[in-house]
């Protein structure tokens, strides 16, 4: 996997969900500017964080 959920750094929610929205928010800004190609890029990168810490998340110990 390419992110860690377990990794203490995403340990608290806060982080973990701004993690995920920048991406995703910086997607909307480069296709509002017209870089489909980057648009696409962060997009991707928001799915891969959104199903790594949000879906899936930490392990419950």
């Amino acid at each position: 996997m390419l992110v860690d959920p377990n990794h203490p750094f995403f340990r608290p929610l806060w982080v973990r969900i701004l993690c995920v929205a920048f991406p995703f928010g910086w997607a909307m800004f480069e296709m509002g500017t017209g870089n489909v190609f980057w648009a696409i890029l962060f997009g991707a990168a928001g799915a891969v964080l959104f199903n790594a810490l949000i879906l899936r998340g930490p392990d419950d110990r």
